[in-house]
Parts: structure tokens; sequence; C-alpha cells
């Protein structure tokens, strides 16, 4: 059997975790970072986990994730 290819822009933007939840970065950190509050920032680093609506589909992009 052929192989299933990954898709590499979906493998760039998410990982998994060791419990097969799947972990994103928070958006909103770009630009008009004067504009946002240190704790909105700070809060904008560290990542947070993919909505159960959506895990269904981001798993079909990373076939052997």
């Amino acid at each position: 059997m052929p192989k299933v290819k990954t898709r590499r822009g979906a493998a760039k933007r998410f990982k998994l975790t060791g419990t097969g939840k799947i972990k994103r970065k928070r958006a909103y950190l770009r630009h008009q970072l004067s504009a946002k509050t240190r704790k909105q920032k700070r809060t904008l680093r560290h990542s947070a986990t993919v909505d159960s609506a959506y895990a269904r589909g981001i798993r079909r992009l990373l076939p052997y994730g």
C-alpha cells in the first residue's frame, strides 16, 4: 500500500500531546502589540488545545501524528 502524505502546512502548525489532544498557537500576537496589555500578551504566549469540533478535520491532515 502507498503511504499517505502529511499536509505539511498543518504539521507545522499543530502538535499532538501525550493524551492525543491537538495543540495550537494562539493568534493576535503579530502586530499592534503596543495596544495590548501585558497580561493579554503573556496569555497569548501559551499554547492552547484545538476545539473538539475542529479536531477531527485536523487529525485527517496529520495521518501519522
